[in-house]
């Protein structure tokens, strides 16, 4: 089984040091969330994930969850640890105390996230699609549902789920076939089919509220006549007690790659009595609240996979001996494989990676709350657009090199990296999904590219680069070679965006030929300047430790040389333009 350390100080590090964001800090409600209380849950944080839920990964992915005789039967050792989880309230951490939560502030909730992400992906699912359901909720439903649902999914006593992909349509959601017929007394009876449902049917809560998309009678075909739903499970009674069971069965649970403890569920709905929220036809609009916010927490799944992967890594090349090291002092011929080079590229390769997007992590966390709570609305509309603007780069970024990183995990394990008893492959396996759900990565970068670079309040991605660029603008010697650096990847970065949005216009084929370079390039970029944030508190405070920041200062080093270079690389490769691809001929 993978060893698992929660890295709580290298998180107090962002929280105490990179928490000078001037918009952030004005939010009146997070201004007495000290140090002291955030170390405190992240330490607490750590034991739970650490000691109950880490052995549930092995647990989940050789006692897979199953679907017997209509019942969805997670794996040994799931409601045991469910029941811990929620007693401690770790569900209602970032919810609002009007429900029971703790109001805690996403720059919180986030680093929970990773944790739990490293512990066990499977078991995370039951519960994160459960605070997706409720920020939906909290966002658009009615005061009568949100006082009559949210207090028991905050508790955890309730789950949630989010019901959009259907055998007919995936991406294209203007095809769903799911129908919902209006009743007498203004409730809905939907009916339909749903795939690849996460946590769509289980045995660990009371009831299972599904957020379904479906098209009421007379609305028009298309994306334009989506209506969002509210479909529980069991019906709630007015006094909020459990009812019959409603019109909803499990048909299949998916055999998967990995992630085997999360049930992946085909709902079929039958005349199922569900609640409209929003208005109607404008099912989307209220549903992306859930998408959006979901898919930066992919993202960081990719993140706290990747974290796990290094560390076993670490521990393994500090351990294995292995062939003859160039500087040798050994007597028996034989080294650490830590001493080799290339094992040392990869380590570092990995490390470099994960503490920068764990830093612009943070960063994306606090235009989140900024977003949501500031009170000046131009501060709030110009957080929204960088959170807008990053949020398919972070689900793509973090989940791509948690591939490359897994890889690279397997690859320094060597043979013993492909057997089950290192766990290592199974991390790989785990994390093989992220690239895909909540919207597949290759149309995150086509999102990125024709939907993000623009928007109704102008060109959103150069009022990024020059927020960049004026954090670059430094009188920091030690720091100017890594803002020189940068800067000259932000021209090119510049250079590609005046490409795109140039082909964009005439030659969509060549546009859309680069998204994914476009993304990946503007990720490079996007991680150098957390890394930049994370240097200038580290030149500046380095007397005060010097081991932790001096460990920061030569993991940028790496970065910046080896790392952020590959952003132009991208660049010289999608200005190939598409021709020689659109006009090959398949056999």
């Amino acid at each position: 089984m993978p060893i698992y350390t929660a890295p709580v100080e290298d998180m107090m590090f962002l929280f105490d040091k990179l928490r000078n964001n001037k918009n952030y800090n004005e939010i009146e409600k997070y201004k007495e969330v000290n140090s002291e209380l955030v170390k405190d849950i992240l330490e607490e944080a750590a034991k739970i994930n650490q000691n109950i839920i880490l052995p549930l990964a092995k647990s989940g992915d050789e006692n897979p969850t199953i679907l017997e005789n209509g019942v969805v039967r997670t794996p040994p050792g799931y409601k045991e640890a469910y029941t811990k989880f929620i007693e401690d309230g770790w569900t209602s951490l970032s919810c609002d105390p009007k429900y029971g939560g703790q109001g805690m502030p996403k720059t919180v909730s986030s680093f929970f996230d990773e944790m739990l992400s490293s512990a066990s992906l499977s078991f995370k699912l039951y519960s994160e699609l459960s605070i997706g359901a409720y920020n939906c909720i909290s966002h658009h439903a009615t005061d009568s549902i949100k006082n009559k649902f949210l207090p028991k999914m905050v508790q955890g006593k309730w789950s949630g789920t989010m019901c959009l992909t259907e055998p007919v349509c995936g991406t294209d959601l203007g095809l769903l076939k799911t129908k919902a017929v209006e009743q007498s007394d203004g409730t809905y009876k939907l009916s339909g089919q749903k795939i690849f449902i996460t946590s769509g049917d289980h045995d660990l809560t009371e009831n299972i509220i599904h957020l379904v998309i479906a098209r009421a009678a007379d609305s028009p075909a298309g994306t334009k006549g989506i209506s969002l739903f509210l479909v529980p499970k069991f019906i709630v009674n007015e006094d909020g007690s459990i009812g019959s069971r409603n019109g909803i069965s499990t048909g299949s649970i998916e055999s998967k790659m990995g992630i085997k403890g999360s049930a992946t569920c085909v709902l079929n709905f039958d005349d199922a009595i569900g609640y409209m929220i929003g208005p109607k036809n404008k099912g989307l609009n209220a549903m992306f609240t859930m998408m959006n916010l979901e898919r930066i927490v992919v993202g960081i799944q990719g993140l706290g996979i990747s974290e796990i992967a290094y560390q076993n890594s670490l521990s393994y090349a500090k351990e294995r001996k292995q062939g003859k090291a160039n500087n040798s002092k050994s007597s028996n011929g034989a080294d650490f494989i830590i001493e080799h080079a290339d094992i040392r590229k990869s380590l570092l390769n990995m490390k470099s990676i994960i503490e920068g997007e764990r830093a612009l992590c943070f960063w994306l966390s606090q235009q989140t709350e900024v977003s949501l709570n500031h009170q000046d609305q131009k501060v709030k509309q110009e957080a929204s657009d960088f959170v807008s603007l990053m949020t398919p780069v972070v689900k793509t970024m973090f989940t791509d090199m948690g591939m490359e990183i897994t890889s690279e995990a397997m690859q320094v394990h060597g043979g013993y990296g492909y057997t089950k008893d290192q766990g290592i492959e199974q991390l790989y396996r785990d994390n093989r999904i992220t690239p895909i759900y909540e919207g597949t990565n290759s149309i995150q970068a086509a999102d990125l590219v024709f939907r993000k670079l623009v928007n109704r309040n102008g060109d959103v991605i150069n009022k990024y680069l020059d927020m960049i660029k004026n954090d670059c603008n430094t009188e920091n010697k030690k720091i100017k070679p890594f803002a020189k650096e940068l800067t000259d990847h932000i021209e090119v970065l510049s250079n590609f965006t005046v490409w795109i949005k140039e082909k964009i216009q005439n030659s969509k084929d060549d546009a859309s030929a680069a998204c994914n370079d476009y993304l990946k390039a503007l990720g490079f970029v996007s991680i150098g300047h957390a890394w930049i944030k994370v240097l200038e508190v580290s030149f500046n405070d380095y007397d005060n430790n010097k081991n932790f920041y001096e460990d920061k200062i030569q993991t940028a080093k790496f970065y910046f040389k080896r790392v952020l270079p590959r952003a132009e690389n991208h660049f010289k490769t999608a200005i190939t333009g598409s021709d020689y691809i659109m006009n090959f001929k398949f056999n």
